[in-house]
């Protein structure tokens, strides 16, 4: 069956609508970013750039490092921006923009998240990295979709019960990251952790500049939370998303955060731009060697 033009929406040149690229320059392993200036930190460490595309906050780099192709793709912040950048790699691999009908053979994608985040438990060193073994979405994305057979429900009605949310905020939904592209990427560098996703940097995080928060208590109670006797580890706003969304879809995610804040102690990263960079090459050195 075709999918209206309504819902697919495609360029002139046949690319898909926000990304503005084609099937044929998406490689099957993905490293997404939020910042698009990341994007050529990490593809300076290629052998070659075949594609260089960017529209909005969307920049796309693919090309080859030590033999493997890799597309390296900003999402800019937040899971609102995960929706529209995973639902449109999976069309790319597994819809056929020219018949507009989903294909028979499917193609899972292996997606990195290489990311920035704020450690909210004392003993977790800056510039350490991290690995989300749960993201916790605090956001309300994957409640649209018909996604309870991948959420850890009881883990959420703890948490909830835990933080005492209110009716007023979502209840947050808790996935897994893939265990097998876990396991690629995981050695004794990586912390593992359990990765809460908000909707905003500043109340949502517990920030407060001039406006007041609604739950002063929030950031304790979440240092506090226990989910299976585990702590959650820190606080970022794409991981529970990217978990989610690439589940639904039937791809491999796996986010890797390099810690450059420590909440409950005050501390943020002396050399933010070398951890950042450092994660990088580990991340490419563990997915092509």
């Amino acid at each position: 069956m075709q999918i209206p033009e309504s819902e697919l929406i495609l360029n002139a040149d046949g690319s898909i609508y926000h990304l503005n690229i084609l099937p044929e320059q998406l490689a099957q392993t993905v490293i997404t970013v939020g910042d698009p200036d990341r994007v050529e930190d990490i593809t300076k460490h290629f052998d070659s750039v075949d594609v260089k595309v960017r529209k909005r906050e969307f920049h796309t780099q693919t090309g080859k490092c030590n033999g493997k192709f890799i597309t390296v793709i900003s999402t800019g912040i937040g899971t609102d921006n995960i929706d529209i950048v995973f639902n449109e790699l999976d069309a790319l691999a597994n819809i056929d923009l020219k018949t507009r009908e989903i294909k028979a053979e499917k193609t899972a994608l292996d997606i990195i998240r290489v990311g920035t985040s704020g450690a909210i438990q004392e003993d977790i060193p800056i510039d350490s990295f991290l690995v989300s073994e749960l993201g916790i979405g605090f956001d309300t994305l994957l409640h649209y979709y018909d996604s309870k057979h991948l959420q850890h429900l009881n883990l959420s009605k703890s948490l909830t019960q835990q933080l005492e949310l209110s009716e007023e905020k979502s209840h947050p939904y808790i996935v897994s990251a893939d265990p097998e592209l876990l396991k690629t990427l995981d050695s004794t560098k990586l912390i593992k952790g359990i990765t809460a996703t908000n909707v905003g940097f500043y109340a949502p995080q517990g920030r407060v500049l001039r406006a007041g928060l609604s739950d002063v208590n929030f950031m304790q109670k979440l240092k506090n939370a226990r989910l299976d006797a585990r702590k959650i580890t820190n606080l970022e706003m794409e991981t529970a998303g990217i978990y989610g969304m690439a589940s639904l879809l039937g791809h491999r995610a796996v986010s890797l955060n390099a810690i450059l804040a420590n909440r409950a102690n005050g501390e943020f990263s002396k050399s933010p731009k070398d951890t950042v960079d450092n994660l990088i090459l580990y991340t490419l050195e563990k997915l092509t060697h």
